[in-house]
């Protein structure tokens, strides 16, 4: 089996590239990142597809980051997702690659979705601000999978994990999501020598977050029998915690013992958002790693790319 991975530079992406190699060695993954080919040129993605002509892809790549930079930027979350997502779908279906894998997110879901979110909670009301240009993005692209399985009778199946944390984690301050910058401030007030971290809101509205590696890993068993699955699948642990618990996981694992202030005047977003996956549960799907270890995973990952002075 050949299968095309893209965003292979991403958390997600990389995680998949190496679940890959350690569990299906035998067969040919070629992986594709941003420096090689820019997804948003059709004839660049297009000549990609005909010279690999895989029997499936994955396609992982995306613009994302976290709350404050959707908030300040939010034009190329829409526009950047709708364009790199339409070359890929686009030349997936010109060569006729029967399988296709699209890694979706929790933010297709109304803001007022019923806890835990189903799958059938899709266009069922207002998408969260925040969020919306990413997630209209996300909603179309999903829907182009739909279209292309029912038109065409290709498996174009649709993943919606959870937020996501893990190795590999984009921890640039202001830019990346709850779990990689929890880490990235509390390790740098203990550089500092600083006694406080502010949190955006109040601090309670709470997150389910998924490791990476487990999900790479599941994933990597799915592709060749995505046909068994429905078009869209949520993929979280189930469980979810508050934004402080968040943070003080990582004072645990930095080992720094100061405190936290809450900062009212920013936003936090959606008060909770926490999927149904036990449609995925069926398929097998069982994420095993602890939070703390999952954590502490991530910040070992932080201070291996990190510079000697313990600065990104």
């Amino acid at each position: 089996m050949r299968v095309l991975l893209t965003g292979a530079g991403g958390m997600l992406g990389s995680g998949i590239a190496d679940a890959w190699a350690r569990l299906r060695p035998a067969e040919e993954l070629i992986s594709v990142t941003r420096r090689e080919v820019d997804l948003r040129d059709d004839r660049a993605v297009t000549t990609l597809m005909q010279d690999v002509r895989p029997d499936a892809v994955i396609h992982a790549a995306a613009v994302v980051g976290g709350i404050a930079a959707k908030i300040a930027e939010p034009t190329p979350y829409l526009l950047e997702n709708l364009a790199l997502d339409s070359s890929v779908l686009r030349a997936s279906l010109e060569v006729g690659v029967p399988e296709l894998l699209y890694i979706g997110s929790a933010a297709i879901y109304p803001e007022s979705a019923e806890q835990p979110i189903a799958e059938d909670a899709i266009l069922t009301g207002t998408l969260e601000p925040a969020n919306e240009g990413y997630a209209l993005a996300k909603i179309a692209a999903g829907k182009v999978c739909e279209y292309a399985s029912r038109q065409f009778g290709y498996a174009y199946r649709v993943a919606a994990p959870s937020n996501l944390y893990g190795p590999g984690d984009d921890f640039a301050l202001g830019h990346g999501h709850l779990v990689a910058a929890a880490i990235a401030k509390v390790h740098a007030a203990k550089t500092a020598g600083d006694r406080t971290v502010s949190i955006w809101g109040d601090g309670r509205a709470r997150r389910e977050f998924t490791f990476s590696v487990d999900l790479a890993e599941w994933l990597v068993g799915q592709v060749g029998a995505l046909s068994g699955w429905p078009s869209l699948l949520n993929l979280g642990t189930g469980d979810d915690h508050s934004i402080t618990e968040y943070y003080e996981v990582a004072r645990e694992v930095v080992g720094w013992d100061g405190e936290f202030v809450f900062d009212a005047s920013k936003p936090s977003g959606v008060g909770r958002r926490l999927l149904d996956s036990s449609r995925a549960r069926a398929l097998g799907w069982n994420p095993s790693t602890p939070l703390t270890d999952g954590m502490r995973s991530s910040y070992e990952s932080f201070l291996a790319a990190s510079t000697p002075n313990g600065t990104k």
